[in-house]
């Protein structure tokens, strides 16, 4: 965990993502990366000196046969209080609206009934588990398939629900939270989407680990030139860590 919660710290600090006070939503997936988050924020918790309240979000889409219980029993056992909301976003994306590529309007929906959710409980942020491959897939995609120099922010204000959205995991790599989930045995939910492992991202994975295999350390000078651009909010705003 000590792994994970380094890196996390220092994207809390370098972004000014946490203050004394805040009430922090965790939008929890099931997946190794939301449930990775809950734990290393559950411990940071422990021994940050700016004190906050932690929650845990998990959505139910409405998919048959998916289990909750292994993240919910976890989350007792943590002490994390864990709200668990139900929805039919299966039933819109996949029965009525029978989407070809249900990607992005499964990703819009449950990004509107995650901020809805964390509103009615009074947080005033919520925090997304993507890491640092994530950044640099997303910044690969929006250049390559819209022509678009850009990422989603470290931090972003949402005025029309006035709630503040963090990714504290930014600077950690997936094999590093692959690994934390090993040697902690944290419960990870199998995805069950029908779409999952068929996506532009998991191509633009392949395409990176290709690039990698040939251009040794070009992941981490994206992410490195995405930082010293400042673009989206990427230039760190404390330390002004490069």
């Amino acid at each position: 965990m000590n792994k994970i919660l380094s890196p996390l710290r220092r994207a809390v600090e370098d972004y000014g993502m946490i203050e004394s006070g805040d009430h922090i939503a965790v939008g929890v997936s099931g997946g190794k990366d939301s449930v990775t988050l809950l734990a290393a924020l559950s411990c940071l918790q422990s021994f940050y000196p700016k004190k906050f309240r932690l929650t845990g979000i998990m959505l139910d889409l409405g998919i048959d046969g998916f289990d909750f219980s292994p993240v919910t029993e976890f989350s007792e056992k943590m002490g994390i209080d864990l709200i668990v909301k139900e929805t039919n976003i299966y039933k819109v994306v996949f029965d009525i609206r029978k989407e070809e590529n249900p990607c992005s309007l499964c990703a819009l929906l449950r990004r509107g009934a995650l901020n809805n959710a964390a509103v009615s409980i009074g947080a005033n942020k919520i925090a997304l588990g993507h890491h640092a491959d994530d950044v640099i897939e997303t910044f690969m995609m929006n250049l390559i398939h819209e022509g678009r120099i850009g990422c989603f922010s470290p931090v972003t204000y949402l005025s029309k629900k006035d709630v503040t959205v963090i990714r504290p995991l930014i600077y950690a790599r997936e094999r590093e939270i692959v690994s934390c989930v090993k040697r902690n045995s944290l419960p990870v939910a199998l995805n069950p989407c029908p779409a999952d492992g068929e996506t532009q991202r998991q191509a633009m994975k392949m395409l990176l680990c290709n690039l990698e295999k040939d251009y040794i350390g070009v992941k981490k000078r994206i992410f490195g030139a995405l930082q010293r651009s400042g673009i989206d909010g990427w230039k760190p705003t404390i330390r002004g860590r490069k």
